[in-house]
């Protein structure tokens, strides 16, 4: 944690009072993060992503940070997760059939045929399809709204942050030390400006959620075995009961 620079913090004029109990020591007007209570929290939340992922539920990464925006795409797709790291359109959560709508046009100018249209045609419609892309496109496959929202760059998103409450959808937070622990059910105080930080906090989210994604399809693999079993069995009980009956 120390090589990827998880503890630095951003310079004391700009913390967040309430981050307090997580911060180390000051040095060079930059707070320290305690790592202690970050390996602590970050175990906790990697559990908890685990199990929800165990139970088949499902994630929506936000970070639309430029230094952020690749590595949450990059996360998320290797994780069957969704994401959202351009712009935070108001309502995502919030206004989700109005969404859903535009997203299904999306998938539609992704599937539609330009045989027989004029240039100038092909051009808006390629145009519609850029701009929808750019803000839904990590939205693509995401048919309900998701069960674990994970924020990073919390004051940047704060407008997710306040979606997530009103709907009561359990969100998780990387919190630096210009952030707001009480509005989030779950953190890690952790650098969120780093790359080699991020990385690091996230590849443990990516794990801890593949983990519990290979125990859900364990679970369902038996479960259609035990099912097939019983279809077996229920059909073999029924030709001999017609055999006794006739």
């Amino acid at each position: 944690m120390v090589r990827t620079g998880v503890h630095f913090g951003h310079q004391v004029r700009k913390w967040n009072p309430k981050m307090a109990p997580f911060i180390y020591a000051e040095k060079n007007g930059i707070h320290i993060i305690d790592l202690i209570q970050t390996y602590l929290y970050l175990n906790k939340v990697s559990q908890f992503l685990t199990e929800e992922a165990s139970k088949g539920k499902t994630f929506l990464f936000v970070g639309t940070k430029k230094q952020v925006s690749r590595l949450i795409a990059k996360i998320a797709l290797n994780c069957d997760s969704f994401y959202v790291n351009q712009r935070w359109l108001g309502g995502i959560l919030t206004n989700w059939k109005t969404i859903k709508t535009s997203i299904s046009k999306l998938n539609q100018l992704q599937n539609l045929k330009v045989t027989g249209l004029s240039k100038k045609e092909i051009a808006n419609l390629k145009k519609q399809k850029d701009k929808l892309e750019k803000y839904l496109g990590g939205l693509k496959k995401m048919s309900a709204l998701p069960d674990v929202v994970i924020i990073v760059g919390q004051p940047d998103e704060i407008n997710a942050v306040r979606e997530c409450q009103n709907l009561g959808i359990r969100s998780i937070t990387l919190l630096d030390t210009d952030c707001d622990p009480s509005l989030a059910d779950l953190f890690v105080p952790a650098n969120d400006d780093s790359i080699a930080s991020l990385q690091f906090v996230l590849n443990h989210f990516l794990e801890a959620i593949k983990k519990g994604q290979k125990k859900y399809q364990e679970y369902q693999s038996k479960r259609k075995i035990r099912n097939k079993k019983n279809i077996s069995l229920k059909n073999s009980f029924n030709k001999r009961f017609l055999k006794v009956k006739k």
